[in-house]
This record gives C-alpha cells, sequence and structure tokens, in this order.
C-alpha cells in the first residue's frame, strides 16, 4: 500500500516561511492527483492546494486564504512532493497533510476524495 510521510514542519513566527515535505514510498507518475490540507485545533480538515495530473488544462490550485503564499510542487525523480509556504500567518497554523489520488484529473485545492494520506506535520507560526 502507498505510504506518504510529511516533514518540513515546526515553529515560525509571522511573515516567516516553512516548506514541507510529502516522501512517497511509491513511484510518483506524473498522472497522479496530490494535494495538502491542513486542520486546526477544534476545527474540520481545510483543503490548502492541489497539483494537477499532467495534462490537464489547470493550473495547480489552491485555497483563497493562501494564494499568492503558498506554493504547491513535486519531483517525480524523488518521488517527493513540496509545499513551499512563505509570509506565514498565525492563522496558518494547524497539522499539515499531503495527499495523492491514483486517479488523477483534475485536482482542486477542496478535493475530498484522495485515496492515500500521510500522518502529518505540525505547523506553528506565531505572533
Amino acid at each position: 500500500q502507498v505510504q506518504l510521510a510529511e516533514s518540513g514542519g515546526g515553529s515560525v513566527q509571522s511573515g516567516g516561511s516553512l516548506k514541507l515535505s510529502c516522501e512517497v514510498s511509491d513511484r510518483i507518475y506524473s498522472s497522479y492527483c496530490m494535494g495538502w490540507f491542513r486542520q486546526a485545533p477544534g476545527k474540520e480538515r481545510e483543503g490548502v492546494a492541489g497539483i494537477d495530473s499532467d495534462g490537464s488544462p489547470s493550473a495547480p490550485d489552491y485555497a483563497d486564504s493562501v494564494k499568492g503564499r503558498f506554493m504547491i510542487s513535486r519531483d517525480s525523480a524523488k518521488n517527493i512532493l513540496y509545499l513551499q509556504m512563505t509570509n506565514l500567518k498565525p492563522e496558518d497554523t494547524g497539522m499539515y497533510y499531503c495527499a495523492l489520488d491514483p486517479g488523477g484529473g483534475y485536482c482542486p485545492a477542496d478535493k475530498d476524495d484522495y485515496r492515500h494520506w500521510g500522518q502529518g506535520t505540525q505547523v506553528t507560526v506565531s505572533s
């Protein structure tokens, strides 16, 4: 079964940056859909970013709250998904999860049917 492992989380001051990584146990085919989610204490999981499979007519998608600050990317050769986060705000605090769906296609930030999930990495932003 496919396994995903997030890393790169930590504590940072408001306005700082972090880069999260998601290592996948299997080859990341260009047809796979992948995304990042987060969950703050007491709140539901929120879709942050989704990267389309190769051939999709759409660019990577982001939640309105992170547009212009976060960037999702993947290195298929290394089987790693990334989330570069800049200008972090306290409201970005939460557990961040990566997800993978072999189905591919269009991968909006709020896609809710990913098949595989990581265990998360904590991001804490202080003011």
